[in-house]
């Protein structure tokens, strides 16, 4: 017979996920005292990938709680809606940063990209986010997705 899980160990990738983030949030604090780094497309494609994944572990959670518990469920489906927010604006930052041309395309020439089956390494996040936004618009609505938007028009 197995033990019963301890609490600590019952999402053990979920911790070392939240660790990971932490661990590069105090890294990125450290490199503020001395000279700040600005962000750059890599580094927003990876937190991309890491929304993304939040997203769809948010779309299962909604929908296996919803049925016996509708309440907890309703809120989690917020969860979920609001972190495609948050994914679709990283997007959008992702695209309105300068691209490093030179290094992409030695980095793409590299890897030989047309043997890639997701395509060049720069529209995986395209990709990603293309697919991530077919869950999205199956389960709310236009206007829930409007509701909190922070991005300003100019």
């Amino acid at each position: 017979m197995t033990p019963p899980t301890r609490p600590q160990d019952a999402h053990p990738y979920l911790r070392a996920a939240s660790a990971g983030v932490r661990h590069h949030t105090r890294a990125l604090a450290r490199q503020d005292a001395t000279s700040p780094a600005p962000v750059d497309r890599l580094h927003l494609d990876v937190l991309h990938a890491h929304l993304t994944a939040l997203h769809q572990l948010l779309d299962r959670l909604a929908e296996t709680t919803r049925p016996p518990h509708p309440a907890a469920g309703r809120h989690l489906a917020t969860a979920h809606t609001r972190v495609w927010q948050a994914t679709a604006e990283i997007h959008s930052a992702f695209h309105l940063l300068p691209s490093n041309t030179a290094a992409e395309g030695a980095e793409a020439n590299a890897c030989h990209p047309e043997r890639l089956p997701e395509g060049p390494p720069v529209l995986t996040i395209c990709q990603r986010h293309l697919a991530a936004g077919h869950i999205i618009r199956r389960k709310t609505t236009p206007t829930d997705l409007r509701a909190h938007t922070t991005a300003c028009a100019r």
